[in-house]
Parts: C-alpha cells; structure tokens; sequence
C-alpha cells in the first residue's frame, strides 16, 4: 500500500481541495470577531479602556500560540485529523458563549476556546497539506491554504459588519459562527483522512539535516529560521494591533460598522487572494527578498494610517498592508518546511507558529497601553517602527534563499 503513495499537489487534489475548504471554515471563526467586538465591548460591557479591549486579543494569542506548539509535537503520536476534530468540538460553544455572555470574562474564556480551536484546526491543516505536496508546490500549497482561511476571515468581517449595521451587534452576527462550527466538523469527521503515511514516503528521500534541539534551533540559534521565526512574531504583532485598534480609531473619526465592516475587510481579503500568487512566487523567487519586502510594506503602510483617514486612503492602505502580508504568510510556512527534515516539520512548524502567534497577544498588550497612555495614533506608529525594523533583521541576519 505504501508503494502506492504519492507526493504532490495534482497527485492528491481530492483531499487537499477538502483541506482547503475546512480551513476557509477555520479563518471564518476568526472573522466573527474582526469587526465588531470594539463596539460589542462597550455597548453591551461599558468597556471604554483601549488595553481592557484588546485583553480578548491577549487571550486569544497567547491560547493559540501554545496550543500550535503542541499541535506540532503531538502530530505525529497522535495523527493530524484526530487533533483537527478535536478543534472543532472546541469551537462549537464559541457563538454561544459570545451570545449569551453576561459579562467580559465570558468573552475573554471564549476567546480562549476560540485560540485552542485555531491553534488545533489551522496548524494540523498547514501541516496536513505540506505533508500531500512534498517539496516541489510548497509554496503554492501554503498560498491556497493561506488564501482559503484569509479571504474567509475577510469576508466573515464583512458580512458580521452588515449585519450589525441593520441589526445590532449582537447576537444575529454570532449566528454565523454556530454554522461554520458545525460545518467545519462535519466536514472534517466525514472527508479528511490523515497524512502521517507522507511523511513516512518523503522522510527516505530527503536532503535535509535533522535539528539538535527543534524548539532552540527555530526559535533562536538557526539563522534561517530564527529570521523568519522574529518576522512572524512582529507580522501578528502588527496583525493584532490592527484588529484592535483600527477598528477602535475608525469610531473616534465617526466612521459606522459598514464602513469599519469594509475598510476591516479589504486588510485580511487582499491579504487572502494575494497568496494564491505570492504562495507560488515562493516556489521559484527568493524567499529572503520576499519576506523583507512584504515586511518592509506592511511597517510603511501602517506609517500612513494616522495621516490619512479618508475612506478611500484608509481603504488603499489596508490594501497595501494586505499585500505586504500576502508577500510574506506563505513564504514564512514554506521557507521552514523547507529548512527542517520531514519527521521535524511539523515541531518546528509549531516553535514557529508558537511565538508568531504570540504576536498577537504581545502586539494587543503594547499596541494598547500605548493607546490608552498617549493616543491610538502613537501606538500606531510605535507598531510601523517595530514592522520596519523587523523587515532589516530578514535583511541582515537570514541567509540568501
């Protein structure tokens, strides 16, 4: 039976086409909260205080990036898909718990569930799809896989914003997280079959020398992965302080929940389609140049936003930010998979997501005790420095490749 596997992307289509479908129902459990959650916050809470805000984003952060840790380490013992399922057991209170929250600590332990469920569902569907392509459509495989869950969360921010315009924010835009839970799971239990036997099949073939010390090497001593490792961390940072803040700085400037719904949108939306081409650039452009110049974007365009707050600037700089993103997102996946041995990928893939998904929390914390000391637009700024400066590490410090 063995004999009979093969790696690639046209090879196993059928089963990453499922892949890349259940992960669009992971990013859309992401989406739920893109827009809304400010104004939710302090209508339903009172919640005026930008750091006490931002604390579901720090719950969020600091969950999902342990449990892609363990995701990573536990992949092999205990199989892809049986994690995947148990992601999706874990989202199925989400919406509920966000309905029916009397208060924010309900909405903090949600969010809590709601990083266990991305940690669990979105790092076993990046490893299960590198593990059917092998090496040759690395690149383009982390495209897919990034655009499926980006363009979902994009278009989730969307829909949530119309929906709380006309109806409030709570709870009909919460509905949409019962369905793509239970769709998500069903999904996943009837159509997803485990890929540990790949890595079996590419591990007699490759190259690559195994790691001393996985956590240390990805995190730290590598030079190649450590780079990229610190450019993901910075990236979610970045990522984290736009979900809180930009929302919370387009109601200072009196903008309504479809407008914020759409300028929310359009960031994780061109961030989504954009890796179906940056996600194969990475296949044959250099790695090293892709990761400095989309992070070097992303600093920039953050730069511009407390300067121009017209719909249409704020709209194009979210498009830039969402480049910059694309150029890098599947790049940083593919460049690890690609430095680390086949039975190692999916530990260092966790370091990896582990502190880029701290990101998030540590970019929640910073971005709002600036926020509430000097003004959102300082702490604006403060995160486009950081950005830039983690574009000279990539420079400077990784090897060409």
């Amino acid at each position: 039976m063995k004999d009979n596997i093969k790696l690639g992307l046209k090879e196993n289509w059928p089963q990453f086409t499922i892949l890349v479908i259940v992960n669009a129902f992971v990013g859309g459990m992401v989406g739920l909260e893109r827009t809304i959650i400010p104004k939710f916050a302090e209508l339903e809470f009172g919640i005026a205080s930008k750091t006490a805000i931002l604390s579901f984003i720090v719950a969020f952060g600091v969950t999902k990036a342990i449990t892609n840790y363990f995701t990573g380490k536990l992949a092999n013992r205990f199989g892809r898909k049986n994690l995947l399922v148990l992601g999706w057991i874990i989202a199925l209170p989400i919406p509920l718990l966000l309905i029916y929250a009397p208060s924010w600590n309900w909405v903090i332990f949600a969010n809590i569930l709601l990083g266990i469920n991305q940690g669990l569902t979105w790092s076993s569907t990046v490893v299960m799809k590198i593990d059917l392509v092998g090496d040759k459509n690395r690149g383009l495989a982390m495209g897919i896989n990034e655009f499926a869950g980006y363009f979902a969360v994009g278009v989730v921010a969307f829909l949530t914003g119309i929906i709380a315009q006309r109806y409030g924010v709570t709870p009909y835009p919460f509905y949409l997280g019962i369905g793509i839970a239970i769709i998500g799971l069903l999904l996943t239990v009837f159509f997803v079959k485990d890929t540990r036997k790949f890595v079996d099949k590419e591990q007699k073939s490759t190259e690559t020398n195994t790691l001393e010390n996985v956590f240390l090497e990805t995190s730290f001593k590598d030079k190649t992965l450590s780079s990229i490792t610190q450019a993901g961390l910075v990236n979610n940072l970045n990522d984290g302080m736009i979900w809180g803040l930009l929302p919370i700085l387009l109601l200072s400037i009196s903008y309504d929940s479809k407008s914020i719904g759409i300028i929310a949108a359009i960031y994780p939306a061109v961030w989504g389609i954009g890796q179906l081409f940056t996600g194969k650039m990475a296949d044959h452009y250099s790695k090293k140049g892709m990761l400095f110049w989309g992070m070097l974007l992303q600093g920039l365009a953050i730069l511009l936003i407390p300067y121009f707050t017209g719909f249409y600037q704020l709209a194009s700089i979210a498009a830039l930010l969402g480049l910059g993103t694309a150029l890098v997102y599947p790049t940083f996946l593919s460049a690890i998979a690609e430095a680390t041995s086949p039975k190692q990928r999916a530990e260092s893939i966790g370091v990896f997501r582990l502190w880029r998904d701290l990101g998030y929390a540590i970019g929640a914390i910073v971005s709002g005790v600036i926020a509430d000391l000097f003004g959102v637009e300082y702490a604006v700024l403060t995160i486009g420095v950081l950005t830039v400066l983690s574009s000279l590490v990539i420079q400077f410090r990784m090897p060409k490749g």
